[in-house]
């Protein structure tokens, strides 16, 4: 497990060295190059050789020039080019991580049956390149057509604050400090979830019949969840999202679960869990725009890596520790329901959908004092549509 730990943090820094590149030099090259360097790299895995050092070293280097294929990348291209629909646009468009996801283990135990495990790895690393690649090469734009974009609905391309200039707002810090915890709490239940279960006295099958609701709620809610930032205040929505993985953590906590109790806490976690990119990318775009969206996106990228990398190992030491799961689940149920209630200070969008040429609320009008959503719902063009 080191190694995806390894992997975390480098892309500590490589997210937000990524974003910069896809700014400078735009993001379609920055796709294209990252996947072809991407693909090669993990395919080194197949010559492993027992070596712990090589072995972190291709994690490592893997995570270095992968960097450009994160979502903050993929989403520029959707963001730019959607705006009444955005939520949706961006949801769909991350739905692909959590489709592979089901068909992997099946895909990859063919793999290594028939080719033996390094063959299984050279064949993973082709992926990328037999399918994301003549995608990106063929589909991927930055910027809408002139011809198939309404400038009346379509945000101007260099709209939006510079990245020196969005590390003055106080709502980038804001965003940016809620993301660790809530990736915490989010991303360090489910590798753990197995023993979570084990420990409140479940059998086998059907801990592996609950824990396999998890893919299928995560792709629930990148559609859900990007249909839901359309029609409503992001915050608001946010705050629902993370209350709900919350409780679930607070069920699990207790001396005794149920099998129901179990199923719809493994499925609030899932849905949140498909949300959180949707919700990351969705805000950066409303809050401050798309003129430094990469850049903005890996930093923020950084920050949820950080509570992402350490989530898993805190729940597993906390396990070894107390013999039970209960204090840190306590935990990420408070930083869950704290965070959500953060978010609700960020207030008006800065950049909201343009239903008319003048309907994007002004930088002042974003400085005012946060609102209750109910007050957001009245005043907003966005609200109702």
């Amino acid at each position: 497990m080191a190694g995806i730990t390894v992997s975390t943090a480098v892309v500590l820094f490589a997210g937000p060295l990524a974003g910069f590149l896809a700014v400078r030099y735009g993001a379609r090259r920055m796709v294209l190059t990252s996947l072809v360097l991407f693909a090669f790299s993990f395919m080194a895995f197949s010559f492993s050789n027992g070596s712990l050092p090589l072995y972190y070293a291709t994690w490592a280097f893997a995570a270095l020039v992968g960097a450009g294929t994160l979502p903050m990348t993929w989403t520029v291209a959707v963001n730019q080019r959607f705006d009444a629909k955005k939520g949706l646009a961006l949801g769909i468009s991350l739905m692909g991580t959590g489709i592979f996801g089901f068909f992997c283990k099946p895909l990859m135990a063919w793999m290594i049956h028939g080719f033996g495990w390094r063959g299984a790895y050279v064949g993973l690393s082709l992926l990328p390149l037999l399918i994301a690649f003549p995608v990106a090469l063929f589909l991927f734009f930055e910027k809408p057509l002139v011809a198939q974009a309404d400038p009346a609905t379509a945000a101007p391309m260099g709209e939006g604050l510079t990245f020196g200039e969005t590390l003055r707002q106080w709502r980038f810090w804001l965003i940016a400090f809620v993301l660790i915890p809530v990736s915490f709490a989010l991303a360090g239940p489910i590798p753990n979830m197995e023993n979570i279960l084990k420990t409140a006295h479940f059998g086998v099958k059907e801990i592996i019949a609950l824990t396999s609701l998890i893919g299928l709620s995560a792709l629930t809610g990148r559609f859900v969840g990007g249909w839901l930032l359309d029609r409503f205040w992001a915050p608001a929505v946010a705050l629902v999202i993370l209350a709900s993985p919350g409780v679930s953590c607070f069920l699990l906590a207790q001396a005794s679960v149920t099998s129901t109790e179990a199923m719809v806490s493994i499925v609030l976690i899932g849905f949140a869990v498909g949300v959180e990119y949707d919700l990351m990318a969705f805000l950066v775009a409303r809050y401050f725009g798309m003129r430094s969206y990469t850049a903005i996106y890996g930093v923020l990228y950084a920050f949820f890596s950080v509570g992402a990398g350490v989530g898993p190992l805190l729940f597993g030491w906390s396990f070894d520790s107390t013999g039970s799961y209960r204090m840190i689940l306590d935990a990420a149920f408070v930083s869950l329901l704290v965070c959500g209630a953060a978010l609700l200070t960020l207030g008006r969008y800065r950049y909201a959908r343009r239903t008319d040429a003048g309907a994007a609320f002004t930088a002042a009008a974003a400085d005012s004092p946060a609102i209750i959503p109910s007050v957001v719902a009245a005043q907003s063009p966005i609200a109702g549509k």
